[in-house]
C-alpha cells in the first residue's frame, strides 16, 4: 500500500510573486481508506449551514429542536437529489463523463458526481415532507434554510479548489488571480480551449470556485441582515417614501428564500458561462438555463407577493409567523424550559459539591450559600434530612411536583446545615 498521498499542486502565477500550493483532493488516509478534502469541506459546510438556521430560529418564529430535525432529513434528500441530478443528465450524455454503467453512475459517489441544484430540489422536497408531519410553517423555515445554503455553497465550493475542478475558460494570461495546475493543466477542455484561443505557454484559468464562493458570502451577508429588519408594521400609503422604505426589509415569510434564488441564480448563470465541464443538454447549459429560469421566476414572485403583503399588512390581515401567539407561546415555553434545565443542571453540581464537601475534613465550608438559594428558587426539597433525595429529585425532573414546598420545610433545612457545620467545627464529622 502507498505511504505517501499523491502530491499535487495548484499555482497562482501572477499573484504578488507568484504563489504555488501543494494541495491534492486527499486529506488522509484512514484504515486503507482515501478521506478526500472534498468531502470533509462539504460536510463543515452542511454542519455551519444547520448551526446557523438552530441559532436564528426564532427570528423566524421557530423552534432549534424542530429546525434541526427537518434539517436532517433535508441533508438526505439534498445527497440523493444531487447524485440523482447528476446521473440523470449522465444517462443523457454518457460520453461526456467517465465509464459508468447506470448502475455505478448511482452507486460511485466516491468517483464524484453530486449537482448543487439537484441537491437544492431533493432538499426541498424532503423538507416539504417532513414540515408536514412535524407541523412546522414551511415559509419561515424556508428563508432559514436559504441562509443556511448560502452557507454552505460560500464553502462547500472550496472542495472544488482541492480537487482542481469547476474551474473557468483559460484566460490572456494576465488576470492576477488567474490560477493553473497539474490537473488543469493536462485537463482536455483547457488544452482544447486554449488551443482554439490561440494561447501559448502556461494556461491560466478563471477560478470559478472563488467567484461563487465570494457571490454567496456577500449574499449571506445582506440577506441576514434583511432577516434582521423583518417587520410587519402597518403601511398606510403605498406613495411615500415609508413605504418604498418598507421594500427593503422582510415583511412576509418565504420572502428571504425567494431573494436567495434571485441571488444564486443570477450568480450562477454568469459563472457558469466561464465554466469547461458544465452539464450540457444539447448546446446548452443546463444549469445556466436553470438558473436564469429560477432567478425570473423568484423575482416575480418576490415583486407579486410584496405588493401583495403590503396591502393586507395595510388592513391588518397579515402579521409575520414570529409576531403570532402561536409562534410567541412556543418560543417562550422552550426558553424557559432551556433555563429551568441550565438551572437543574448547575444545582445538580452544587449538590455534588457538597457531598464532596461532608466526606473532606479540610473543607472550608460545607454546603455553599448559593446551594440553599436554589433550593429556594426551584423548590426541590422533598426531604428535610438527606440530600441525596434532593439530588435524585432533580435528576427525575420532578422539579413541577414540588414546587409548593412550605417556607418551613426550607427553614428546618437551613437550620439542620447550620448543626452540621458546628458539627464539622467541633470535630465530630471527619
Amino acid at each position: 500500500m502507498q505511504n505517501t498521498l499523491t502530491q499535487h499542486s495548484i499555482d497562482f502565477p501572477n499573484l504578488f510573486s507568484g504563489i504555488s500550493l501543494p494541495i491534492g483532493p486527499v486529506a488522509f488516509r484512514l484504515f486503507g481508506l482515501e478521506v478526500y478534502w472534498y468531502g470533509i469541506i462539504i460536510t463543515a459546510a452542511v454542519v455551519l449551514g444547520i448551526a446557523y438556521a438552530i441559532k436564528f430560529a426564532w427570528r423566524a418564529g421557530l423552534l432549534p429542536d424542530n429546525v434541526f430535525e427537518i434539517a436532517f432529513w433535508g441533508v438526505l434528500g439534498g445527497v440523493i437529489g444531487a447524485r440523482a441530478y447528476y446521473v440523470i443528465f449522465w444517462n443523457l450524455n454518457p460520453e461526456t463523463f467517465p465509464n459508468y454503467t447506470f448502475l455505478t453512475a448511482i452507486t460511485g459517489i466516491r468517483d464524484g458526481g453530486l449537482a448543487i441544484y439537484g441537491g437544492l430540489i431533493g432538499s426541498l422536497i424532503a423538507v416539504l415532507i417532513a414540515t408536514k408531519f412535524i407541523k412546522v410553517k414551511v415559509a419561515p423555515f424556508a428563508d432559514l434554510i436559504g441562509l443556511g445554503f448560502l452557507i454552505g455553497h460560500c464553502i462547500g465550493r472550496w472542495g472544488n479548489f482541492f480537487n482542481q475542478e469547476a474551474f473557468g475558460s483559460p484566460t490572456a494570461g494576465n488576470l492576477p488571480w488567474g490560477m493553473t495546475g497539474d490537473v488543469i493543466s493536462h485537463s482536455p477542455p483547457v488544452i482544447e480551449a486554449q488551443r482554439e484561443l490561440g494561447i501559448t505557454g502556461l494556461a491560466l484559468v478563471h477560478p470559478c470556485f472563488l467567484y461563487e464562493s465570494l457571490w454567496c458570502l456577500i449574499g449571506f451577508v445582506l440577506l441576514h441582515f434583511y432577516l434582521k429588519r423583518a417587520s410587519t408594521e402597518k403601511i398606510t400609503d403605498s406613495t411615500n417614501s415609508e413605504f418604498k422604505f418598507k421594500w427593503f426589509r422582510k415583511t412576509f415569510d418565504g420572502e428571504i428564500f425567494l431573494l436567495y434564488i434571485v441571488w444564486y441564480g443570477m450568480g450562477r448563470a454568469m459563472i457558469e458561462a466561464l465554466r469547461l465541464d458544465s452539464l450540457m443538454l444539447g448546446s446548452l447549459r443546463v444549469s445556466q438555463v436553470l438558473a436564469i429560469a429560477s432567478a425570473v421566476f423568484a423575482l416575480g414572485a418576490l415583486i407579486y407577493f410584496k405588493k401583495m403583503f403590503a396591502a393586507k399588512i395595510a388592513n391588518g390581515d397579515y402579521i409575520l409567523f414570529k409576531d403570532t401567539e402561536e409562534s410567541k407561546v412556543a418560543v417562550e415555553e422552550y426558553l424557559k424550559k432551556v433555563k429551568v434545565d441550565k438551572e437543574k443542571e448547575e444545582a445538580k453540581s452544587e449538590f455534588k459539591k457538597a457531598h464532596r464537601e461532608l466526606n473532606d475534613p479540610f473543607a472550608e465550608s460545607i454546603i455553599d450559600e448559593d446551594v440553599i438559594e436554589d433550593i429556594e428558587e426551584m423548590g426541590e426539597a422533598t426531604d428535610k434530612h438527606e440530600v441525596e433525595k434532593i439530588d435524585k429529585c432533580v435528576e427525575a425532573d420532578e422539579a413541577d411536583d414540588v414546587k409548593e414546598t412550605k417556607e418551613a420545610d426550607v427553614e428546618e433545612i437551613n437550620k439542620d446545615v447550620d448543626e452540621i457545620a458546628e458539627e464539622k467545627k467541633d470535630g465530630e464529622i471527619t
